[in-house]
């Protein structure tokens, strides 16, 4: 047949036959290998003829299901959705079918290399799903999820055989095999695009979540479990395997290899190789040869390929910091580059134009209709039996329809092995598609959280009385952030009269590459690490810094927290989580970080971002700590004593200050605190130029006068306490009178309020040159690089009801713009709860209703010593 064509033929002569599972094409495979003129960069050889065309293939599916990825985000709707759309989009029955995507895009002869590239990808793709579920996270506490869990899959999986055998619904031929793969693909929920779901919904902490997600995980595991027997089962012409015994044995075995000797030898591994905490390349690549390997052995036992990734991926050490290489090096690129390929076959090999020729359109609706309600409605009954609110079993049965890349495997699998034909194919695919739609859009919809009134009055440092717990909640970004934080909370005085109950929390944020298990992993649960801490997670590393410092201390409790969420909405979480644990004050990290040279870095403008956002919506006072090394040696005596730390507080006037003062303030009475508080009085001249700034700051002076009397007064026989007044002209008198105290004398922190709204004569002029208003006029300054000062800053911001409320409304006004933009707003995700039970109420944003008369008391506030 080749040689009736012509010389310069490039597009053989395809036969094409439509069979029930799919089409049958047929051509010349010797023009692949023959050797004929050739034009340009065409070539005979089969690689060199079909890498431009692979090219081609994966510039259009990435471009195509980014577009799709981005018009569906706005919509509440799940990557998967855009995943499927991605492959329908190139079916038969839309584009095809197209003269120009047949012999341009994907011709038939290159469907091979197309179907290898994404089996390979799918292999990888499965293996970070192995990676990223820890089992640990499968702690039955509660009986709920496992009733909810296996009934769903008792009462589906039938339900699923009697629509898979109706009549009106595909082809009348149907073989058993066929069954169990359509209703595996209904009976399944995908855990992972579940906690994201949750997380865009801000329903993560909620009880009916950790419901939902802990029944996901359990089903999760059940249809992995009945996909490996259906592997087993049925050899790949869809008919009863003979050697099925033999092929369960021997993937037993290989599970027991893995447990036994794949992960210990791993860690051994490991252990011997990897030196300074430093985790090489060949670790990186011997890992994902592992991967095709166990995929290679798996196969060779009559199971899927995908089997031995996935449970490779099990054996993986979580607590290893090799894990995140592999998901950085690996993530990224399977994703955003090979994955859209696999959604691409799934596309191809449904055609629904022929679909309806065997499947009544009535017909199918209902089955679409019965499929995603089965669940829907186990849920409740067995909700009502639980004593489950209806509301909450009718969330959580919507979540259990929640579909991914599981159910397309399921599907796939059964449509290579002959089992399920194109018809029946095609109409599962489409019920995926419409369930997927449904979930996230009507639980957004009809879903709506009860928001619980939070009343507490001690929402400021200077309302802490002698005997009442100081509640802080501190964040962090990053492992550098930790020693400065932890070492400002432990000059903070906790003392048994008036505990420190620390909240820290570590902020992650959500990205396309966060698993499941860090969105939800409960630090209660969690095991120690059995890995150093150097190669250890960088979150159990921040973990156990703060939990340290409850170690010698019985006046300090920690609860470690990790929240995941994106930038843009972070502080919700920041802001959700004070106001749940009726925090008082919330430390904040400064965005820029200290080079070796000794000067603030450029640092992260979203961390910057989330500052500002915490300072507008925050339910309690805030500082922001720029750390310049609060821990270095020159706080620790020569011979291993501590020595004595100088702290100075700057007080300009305005409620900001009297805040920092009462931070200040109760600092004192620690052996190894010196505090200097430092008063800038204007002089007259100043006074006389200021105008209306004057006649404001004679409004708050009175308020201050109190507040410093009162110091002065509870402090005047101690030593360790120094009370100076300086009398300033305008700012650059202000600064000239820093630099000179910090001539003379060696302070670790400065302490200073941020002056929110609040102006003051002598500051006059620093105005123009401020560069960061989340740090104020005096602590921008101090903290700027033009400043050779290395003390420790902290800018600390009253909680006011009156600002807050202003700052919201302004933060929404600019908000408007960019929702109407089209902006996904709504993603939000907190991970691991804290480590004690009577604090785990729903985490939901809540209403800050504080009483007028908090707002205006008399001034005058009982200031903690």
């Amino acid at each position: 047949m080749a040689s009736e064509l012509p010389k310069n033929a490039t597009n053989p002569h395809y036969e094409i036959d439509v069979s029930r599972y799919g089409k049958i094409v047929c051509y010349d495979q010797s023009l692949l290998f023959e050797k004929r003129e050739q034009k340009g960069w065409e070539s005979g050889s089969t690689l060199a003829s079909s890498l431009p065309f692979f090219i081609t293939q994966l510039f259009v599916a990435n471009l195509s299901y980014r577009v799709i990825y981005y018009l569906t985000r706005p919509l509440y709707l799940p990557p998967f959705v855009a995943q499927i759309l991605c492959g329908l989009l190139f079916s038969p029955s839309v584009l095809g079918s197209t003269e120009f995507i047949v012999e341009h895009v994907f011709p038939y002869r290159f469907t091979m290399v197309l179907e290898t590239f994404a089996n390979l990808a799918l292999v990888y793709n499965i293996f970070l799903l192995g990676l990223g579920m820890d089992l640990r996270m499968v702690r039955i506490t509660e009986i709920k999820p496992v009733v909810i869990a296996f009934a769903g899959l008792l009462v589906a999986l039938p339900v699923g055989l009697g629509l898979y055998y109706l009549p009106g619904n595909g082809h009348p031929d149907k073989i058993m095999s066929g069954s169990v793969f359509w209703s595996l693909a209904l009976a399944c929920t995908n855990f992972p695009d579940l906690a994201r779901v949750l997380a865009d919904l801000k329903l993560l902490r909620s009880d009916m979540g950790r419901t939902a997600m802990c029944a996901a995980i359990i089903t999760d595991l059940c249809t992995w479990v009945l996909l490996v027997f259906a592997f087993a089962s049925f050899n790949k012409a869809g008919t009863f395997n003979q050697m099925m015994p033999w092929v369960i044995l021997t993937t037993f075995i290989f599970v027991l290899l893995c447990i036994y000797v794949i992960r210990p030898g791993i860690t051994w591994i490991f252990a011997k190789t990897v030196k300074a905490g430093q985790v090489g390349d060949t670790h990186v690549w011997f890992i994902l040869g592992g991967v095709v390997l166990c995929g290679l052995i798996t196969d060779a036992c009559g199971v899927h390929s995908i089997t031995g990734a996935f449970l490779f991926g099990l054996s993986i050490p979580h607590d290893h910091i090799i894990r995140n290489m592999i998901e950085e090096k690996l993530h990224d690129f399977l994703s955003g580059i090979l994955m859209p390929l696999f959604y691409i076959i799934c596309g191809l090999r449904a055609d629904i134009s022929y679909m309806l020729k065997f499947t009544d359109k009535l017909m199918m609706v209902l089955v679409i209709c019965s499929s995603f309600l089965v669940k829907i409605v186990t849920t409740v009954v067995a909700s009502l039996f639980m004593q489950i609110p209806i509301r909450d079993g009718l969330a959580i049965g919507s979540l259990m329809n929640t579909k991914g890349t599981l159910s397309l495997v399921v599907l796939n699998a059964g449509r290579d092995t002959k089992a399920l034909d194109s018809p029946m194919y095609t109409h599962m695919t489409i019920a995926l598609l419409v369930m997927s739609l449904l979930v996230e859009p009507l639980l957004a919809i009809a879903y709506k959280p009860k928001k619980r009134l939070v009343h507490y009055k001690h929402r400021t440092v200077q309302k802490i009385k002698g005997e009442t717990e100081f509640r802080v909640l501190a964040c962090v970004h990053i492992l550098p952030n930790v020693s400065g934080v932890t070492n400002l909370l432990q000059v903070s005085n906790p003392t048994k009269q008036s505990p420190l109950n620390v909240f820290a929390i570590h902020l992650v944020e959500l990205t396309g590459r966060t698993t499941a298990s860090l969105l939800i992993m409960n630090d209660e649960n969690k095991p120690k690490a059995n890995f150093s801490d150097r190669v250890r997670a960088e979150s159990d590393q921040i973990a156990e810094s703060f939990e340290a410092m409850e170690v010698n201390n019985d006046a300090m409790t920690v609860q470690t927290i990790t929240a995941v969420s994106p930038y843009t909405t972070m502080h919700e979480d920041i802001c959700a989580l004070a106001e749940d644990k009726r925090v008082c004050f919330i430390i904040l990290p400064y965005h820029k970080h200290l080079t070796p040279d000794g000067r603030m870095g450029e640092g992260n403008s979203s961390h910057a971002d989330i500052n500002q956002n915490v300072l507008n919506h925050a339910p309690c006072s805030v500082g922001i700590l720029v750390d310049r090394g609060m821990a270095m040696v020159r706080s620790e005596s020569f011979h291993g004593e501590a020595t004595k730390r100088g702290v100075a507080m700057l007080f300009v006037g305005g409620p900001d200050d009297r805040e920092a003062l009462s931070y200040a303030w109760r600092m004192v009475g620690q052996h190894q605190i010196n505090l200097t508080v430092v008063r800038f009085v204007p002089g007259r001249e100043a006074l006389v130029s200021a105008g209306k700034v004057a006649a404001e700051y004679e409004r708050e002076k009175q308020v201050d006068d109190e507040c410093i009397y009162e110091f002065n007064f509870k402090t005047m026989n101690d030593s360790s306490v120094k009370y100076i007044e300086k009398v300033v002209n305008d700012g650059q008198d202000t600064i000239s009178t820093i630099r000179e105290m910090e001539d003379n004398n060696s302070y670790d922190l400065y302490v200073v309020g941020r002056g929110y709204n609040s102006d003051s004569p002598v500051t006059a002029g620093l105005n123009d040159w401020s560069s960061s208003p989340e740090l104020g006029t005096i602590g921008d300054t101090l903290a700027s690089s033009n400043f050779t000062m290395h003390a420790s800053v902290l800018v600390i911001q009253q909680f006011s009801a009156v600002n807050r409320q202003a700052a919201a409304a302004a933060a929404a006004t600019t908000a408007v713009g960019a929702i109407a933009g089209g902006v996904g707003y709504n993603q939000e995700a907190v991970g691991s709860a804290p480590k004690t039970t009577h604090d785990d109420e729903p985490f939901m944003k809540s209403m800050y209703e504080d009483d007028g008369d908090d707002e205006e008391e008399d001034h005058h506030y009982g200031i903690h010593r």
